[in-house]
């Protein structure tokens, strides 16, 4: 062997080493859960039921840190840029999908990231305040044509899988709306309560107690069938919108030059914790799907989810400077 490919050859060897001993000894403390949005929403309430779950089974601490801010692009920038070191990872929804063709410039790519699991996915609910003469889709249209900018929306953010689902209905079905983007879906919904806006577009788990004491009234669900837990409520596409289906989905992912021993001990944590009976149960509660799939399923879903969202908001033309 040349003096060249016994250097190459031992470095090579250093480095498997080097990961075997890493991912021997992985963790030896927290691991820090970044969430794009704040406490209480959907994203940050499936995270820690994920987490606490895969650390009861594994034996490791989840610290779920919420890192709102610029449509998720704080917690993505955050974790793009993290130590490769297994103790950074994101627990994301569609915004990191979003945001490279939403926003005019971000500051990472999705080549910054390595896949670790896909939890699940769940449909958003179309709401209006039940004080309004609005029933389904038709009437929404018709009250947006009768009077523009007169329906005033309420999303979890710009960016978001609210605000992108209700621009995909809007170039869809021909609705006409003033957008009120809100830091997540805790504080639009509370604006809807109060009356402050009319209409909201957000995940079921957040929807359906509201919707469920008459507080707010569903005008439809927007994932291709009807969700077990809303098993009245009318998908968007049943209500004419033909070919419509968003779903917003849950994601783990780690810095790309993460070592593949931790993505592949994090998978097969997260892989268990998903098969138990007690945490399916409570996903099916909150209208979460559960898909579960590996590190190489979930990155050909997001290369996919990327390509068919650069194509919806280039139809829409929605950008953020």
């Amino acid at each position: 062997m040349t003096p060249t490919r016994s250097l190459v050859a031992g470095a090579l060897l250093a480095c498997a080493m080097t990961q075997a001993a890493h991912a021997d000894t992985y963790p030896s403390r927290p691991i820090r859960t970044l969430v794009a949005f704040p406490a209480g929403g959907s994203a940050d309430i499936v995270a820690r039921m994920v987490t606490q779950k895969v650390g009861e089974m594994s034996g490791y601490t989840f610290v779920v840190e919420n890192r709102p801010g610029a449509g998720g692009n704080l917690a993505f920038d955050a974790t793009a840029s993290a130590p490769p070191d297994g103790y950074t990872v994101l627990f994301s929804t569609p915004g990191i999908a979003i945001n490279p063709s939403l926003y005019r410039k971000v500051e990472y790519k999705l080549s910054d990231f390595k896949p670790i699991a896909l939890v699940g996915e769940a449909p958003l609910m179309l709401m209006v305040r039940p004080d309004l003469p609005i029933h389904d889709i038709k009437e929404l249209v018709a009250a947006g044509k009768e009077k523009p900018d007169a329906i005033r929306f309420a999303s979890s953010g710009n960016g978001s899988s609210s605000h992108l689902a209700m621009e995909v209905l809007k170039s869809m079905a021909g609705l006409q709306y003033l957008h009120v983007p809100y830091k997540g879906g805790g504080a639009a919904m509370a604006d809807m309560l109060g009356k402050r806006v009319d209409v909201t577009m957000l995940p079921i788990s957040e929807s359906m107690p509201y919707i469920r004491d008459n507080r707010l009234r569903a005008l439809g669900q927007t994932g291709g069938k009807r969700s077990p837990i809303a098993p009245d409520v009318p998908t968007l596409a049943e209500e004419g919108v033909e070919g419509y289906s968003v779903t917003t989905w849950y994601m783990l992912l780690g810095p790309a030059k993460l070592p593949d021993s931790i993505v592949k001990t994090l998978a097969e944590k997260f892989d268990q914790a998903l098969k138990s009976p007690d945490l399916q149960q409570k996903l099916r509660n909150a209208g979460v799907s559960i898909i579960n799939e590996g590190p190489q399923p979930t990155q050909v879903f997001l290369d996919q989810q990327a390509a068919s969202w650069a194509k919806a908001i280039a139809a829409s033309g929605t950008h953020i400077d």
